[in-house]
């Protein structure tokens, strides 16, 4: 018996010995799908290296404000909320809603940047909500703890790394979720 797999757009063929019974032609199916899936799954992640993306129970401005009032709340300065979508209309050009609130705390992220100044170019924080084509709203930013690996900070700054993501994760939750 044989059959084709389609990888990459080319079709592969495949012999498969009669001899072996149908259980253990499912189970080989299995694997083989199951590490097509891996394979997959890894380019993904890959591909947004080190970003958090979930999903937000709220619409786009309302997970917006939510998110700018939750790091208000919790004593972190917002240097800047950029609506991507009002730029785009500016020049006549059409974007779903998309907005960036960039915000920080000195005492948290300075002691990152006294380890490696160059982790100030992913400083300060910065979270993106924004709407899919479904109408999903989903808020995005980059996790702490790969923007520690990414200037490599050393074990000195772990407490730091380990605060600043409990907080973001805090006040994504609060933002995405119902009360």
């Amino acid at each position: 018996m044989a059959f084709t797999i389609i990888i990459n757009r080319r079709p592969l063929s495949v012999d498969v010995d009669t001899r072996h019974d149908r259980a253990d032609l499912l189970t080989r199916a299995k694997i083989f799908a199951l590490t097509a899936v891996m394979c997959l799954w890894g380019v993904q992640v890959m591909a947004a290296d080190g970003l958090t993306t979930i999903p937000s129970s709220h619409g786009p401005k309302d997970t917006m404000n939510r998110l700018e009032a939750e790091v208000k709340a919790k004593g972190m300065t917002v240097f800047a909320r950029i609506d991507h979508a009002a730029g785009a209309a500016a020049v006549g050009l059409s974007l779903r809603p998309t907005e960036l609130l960039i915000f920080g705390n000195a005492k948290g992220g300075t002691p990152l940047m006294q380890s490696n100044p160059t982790v100030g170019i992913d400083l300060p924080l910065k979270a993106l909500v924004w709407e899919d084509a479904s109408g999903t709203t989903w808020l995005s930013y980059n996790d702490p703890s790969w923007l520690a690996k990414r200037h490599g900070l050393g074990r000195d700054v772990e407490a730091a790394v380990s605060a600043t993501a409990a907080a973001l994760n805090a006040v994504t939750k609060t933002a995405t979720t119902s009360p």
